[in-house]
């Protein structure tokens, strides 16, 4: 059975757990095994730039110890994926990534509600990287700690302002921007009317599509073994 090693690139073991519930639809017969670790050398949060460099060699390294088959980073700024991806020929995705993806394809732009105000440059980063910058209708930070997101009830009020914020810039989605905010999400969908994107659960789908069309290749190059020559599945052309 294939599986999918699921990064948090923080060290807070709540987290970690928050991120495995979030998980749980993805977890059915025949499908994946969804593995979460937690970066023992990381910082409590994401929260600067040094923290989003400084977790970078450690899931390199994580990473090239791991016999995954995906690998999913597990913070909403996509700490070092570019790094991470140089030391493994297996997907690696990122859930800020992942969860663009997914609000792009609903609605025309998006909104991100962000866990404090530095992780905006992060996104707009990524952003760049994806040419999808001019989606997005805006972002709003809370600037509120991991525990606090972390609370059942702490941050309610706080992240349905930012969306009700957003939905009046024009946002037809709205992305929660932190791993932390996603006990929140259905919540938020009753009160703004709008698909708010999980970007764990985002970057889940991507992961099981991904390895379910690996799958379905290698079987299929399998079976071409055994077909008459010219019959079957075209192979690829070979020479000048």
């Amino acid at each position: 059975m294939a599986r999918v090693l699921v990064i948090n690139p923080n060290s807070s073991e709540a987290c970690s757990a928050a991120i495995s519930r979030t998980l749980a639809p993805f977890r059915f017969n025949a499908g994946p095994n969804f593995d979460v670790a937690t970066l023992p050398e990381g910082p409590p949060a994401i929260y600067s730039w040094r923290d989003w460099h400084a977790v970078v060699e450690p899931m390199c390294r994580l990473v090239e110890r791991s016999d995954a088959d995906a690998y999913i980073i597990a913070c909403a700024s996509d700490p070092g994926i570019e790094a991470v991806r140089a030391v493994t020929a297996r997907p690696v995705l990122g859930i800020f990534r992942s969860a663009v993806a997914a609000a792009v394809a609903r609605a025309e732009r998006f909104g991100v509600i962000a866990l404090v105000e530095s992780s905006r440059a992060r996104h707009q980063l990524a952003l760049r990287a994806m040419g999808l910058g001019d989606r997005l209708a805006g972002e709003v930070a809370l600037n509120v700690s991991m525990d606090t997101l972390l609370e059942p009830d702490a941050a309610g009020a706080a992240l349905l302002a930012a969306g009700r914020q957003l939905a009046d810039l024009g946002a037809g989605t709205v992305i929660l921007g932190c791993t932390g905010m996603a006990h929140h999400a259905a919540a938020l969908r009753g009160a703004l009317g709008l698909p708010v994107i999980d970007p764990t659960q985002a970057a889940g789908g991507l992961a099981i599509g991904m390895l379910a069309g690996i799958s379905c290749i290698n079987q299929a190059h399998h079976a071409s073994d055994f077909l008459p020559l010219g019959a079957g599945i075209a192979r690829p052309q070979t020479g000048g």
